[in-house]
């Protein structure tokens, strides 16, 4: 049966035909659609409009045989795997009776003490629970307490010691998992925390596998076989809520380890085993509600792009550790994923769309062009000066995107709500920050990066305006009719409410000093012209000069448009947090001394040289209203 039987067939001209015409009809001129259409990723990665069977990169092979694309082994769902960094055996026993199937157990200061690993698994059956340790430089003496648990017990272990060449005897476990323990492995490769510094996807995998190699050399030069070395190593990745970057990224990152293990001459063994986490980065403390929405999108594309084991951080992970019913969330998510969406009955759900073939292929190569450069220097353990200062210009570029809002935080840096209440825990630690976060500079962590969240430099200028006594507010002139300033009124209000400062109108009208009047009751000392190009024209100056001598600091205007008395303007892609500093800056210092504030030199240190002003070459708005 031809499910396109009576349908006329069309070519790629043909679409770009009619593509080109529906452009030109919206003024938008473009050689091709492509061109027009077309986004560059931070890899440098082509992302067209349109994909079709051309652009199938080559034949993936099945699910697990390689070269691994399509998944390491044949069998469809995943491992849920929770962490836990507190010695609460009641926690951990909820979470298996209640879907959990493995367990990532922080050890060391600061999480379960070493002395408590054995109460925390007092009455996990092992042979049944992977275990997957992180200890840092007490992962000798956390393995030989899982070691002695097991032969107390007559059981076996399955899991991932979690040791490094650079954090414990990785060597020397790994030929004891390799001798006695055939589930376990003893080596992790944690990539993490270079998505969590800034690094794009490709900067992620290059670095991966460029550990991975340093890791397979280690415990070769130590005896083991290639095969054998290949078989103790686990990779740990951060998933996202852009869904077809993490598909395509696991799915990436396993054709690159495929290829390692090709040239170490063991490709039947080159099967890579992944964990992957959903990122720090993109979680946010305000609005913490809507981490349930990125969370589920990253376990989504996890489960999709055929990862061993997945991990859902809690959506309140930035206001601390996470209490009861976040972690009931985190793994329900994964079993509304496993088992009511079907999602753990597929093999590859995404193999054969040319979009994610073509994609995983471009960063496949991309990701392989960063690990030759980095083997180039000598290899990851000689490479990191110049690891930081990649991630760090992708994380510019990234921050730039972020300030600007081309890449939008619903509920942060877009939809902010100021008058969220608090969301109502058990447990707390210190506020913002990630159980397990880092200082910016770790003199512990051997790379030296940063753990940053994307939300945090307008999340700083949020808890500013909620320390002030008052929460600061800014004048919205608001010219003219209803339908004449509603569009730009809301965009520069969504806009102020992004740093936390409330946002009053004047309502509708275009007598200058009645809005002046308005202002001066209002007690804002900075105000912002709303309304369209035609009545700018004709009463923007006006309005501007009876706003100044009301006592306003500065007067904004929405939209384009140079008018005297206008001190600068807000668009469409602007830079929005540099409007909020400069805001910031014109508010008046009314806070007690011990509180605090707004002044300038409680402002992030981040703030750009350069303030937003009126320029001709301002940008379109993209807010016009019908003259």
């Amino acid at each position: 049966m031809e499910l396109a039987a009576g349908f006329a067939s069309t070519s790629r001209d043909d679409w770009r035909e009619l593509a080109l015409e529906v452009l030109r009809k919206s003024g938008v001129e473009a050689g091709s659609p492509e061109e027009a259409l077309s986004r560059t990723t931070c890899d440098g990665v082509t992302v067209a409009p349109l994909y079709d069977a051309g652009d199938l990169p080559g034949d993936p092979g099945p699910p697990g045989a390689a070269p691994y694309v399509r998944g390491a082994t044949a069998a469809p769902g995943w491992d849920v795997r929770q962490r836990h960094a507190v010695a609460d055996p009641e926690a951990v026993l909820a979470d298996l009776e209640n879907g959990v199937t493995s367990l990532w157990l922080v050890v060391g200061d600061g999480a379960i003490p070493v002395e408590s690993l054995e109460t925390v698994l007092k009455d996990v059956y092992l042979d049944l629970a992977p275990i997957a340790l992180e200890a840092g430089e007490r992962v000798r003496e956390a393995a030989e307490v899982l070691f002695g648990l097991a032969a107390a017990r007559g059981t076996t272990l399955s899991g991932n010691l979690g040791a490094s060449a650079a954090h414990g005897p990785a060597a020397e476990l790994a030929s004891r998992c390799a001798a006695g323990f055939p589930g376990l492995r003893a080596v992790l490769v944690d990539a993490t925390p270079f998505h969590d510094a800034g690094g794009s996807d490709a900067e992620e995998l290059g670095c991966s596998i460029a550990q991975g190699v340093a890791e397979l050399r280690a415990l070769t030069g130590a005896g083991l076989t290639a095969e054998q070395a290949l078989g103790q190593i686990e990779f740990r990745y951060a998933a996202t809520a852009d869904q077809f970057a993490t598909i395509a990224k696991l799915r990436a990152a396993r054709r690159l380890w495929a290829r390692v293990a090709e040239v170490c001459g063991a490709p039947e063994a080159g099967g890579q085993r992944q964990h992957a986490v959903t990122g720090s980065a993109m979680m946010t403390a305000r609005d913490p509600w809507v981490n349930m929405l990125r969370t589920t999108l990253a376990c989504f594309a996890a489960g999709v792009g055929g990862a061993d084991a997945v991990t859902v951080q809690p959506f309140d992970a930035c206001l601390g550790l996470p209490d009861a019913f976040s972690r009931r969330i985190a793994r329900n998510t994964q079993a509304l994923l496993l088992e009511e969406s079907g999602l753990g009955r597929v093999i590859d759900p995404a193999g054969g769309s040319w979009y994610v073939e073509r994609r995983t292929a471009d960063l496949a190569e991309a990701a392989w062009a960063w690990f030759q450069e980095i083997e180039a220097v000598g290899g990851a353990g000689r490479a990191s000066g110049l690891i930081a200062d990649r991630l760090a210009a992708t994380r510019d570029r990234r921050a730039a995107d972020i300030a600007h809002r081309r890449l939008p935080i619903t509920g942060v840096s877009e939809y902010p709500d100021i008058h969220e209440k608090p969301v109502r825990r058990t447990k707390t630690e210190e506020p913002g920050r990630l159980p397990d976060a880092r200082p910016a500079e770790d003199p512990e962590d051997p790379e030296g990066l940063p753990k940053i969240r994307y939300a945090e430099p307008f999340e700083r200028l949020r808890d500013l305006a909620d320390a002030r006594p008052e929460r600061p507010a800014v004048f919205l002139a608001t010219i003219g009719p209803i339908a004449a300033h509603t569009a730009r009124a809301a965009f520069a209000a969504n806009l102020f409410q992004a740093g936390g400062l409330a946002t009053e109108t004047a309502g509708p009208g275009t007598d200058p000093e009645q809005i002046a009047t308005a202002f001066a009751v209002s007690g804002a000392t900075v105000a912002c012209l709303c309304s369209s190009d035609r009545l700018y024209d004709e009463h923007a100056t006006a309005v501007a000069a009876a706003l100044h001598k009301a006592g306003a600091k500065r007067v904004w205007l929405a939209g384009k448009g140079r008018y005297e008395g206008v001190d600068a303007n807000l668009h469409a892609g602007c830079d929005a947090l540099a409007v909020l500093r400069t805001t910031f800056d014109d508010l008046p210092d009314d806070l007690p001394d011990d509180r605090p504030g707004d002044r300038s030199d409680d402002l992030p240190d981040d703030r750009p040289d350069d303030r937003p002003h009126d320029r001709p070459d301002d940008p379109a708005d993209g807010l016009e209203v019908t003259r």
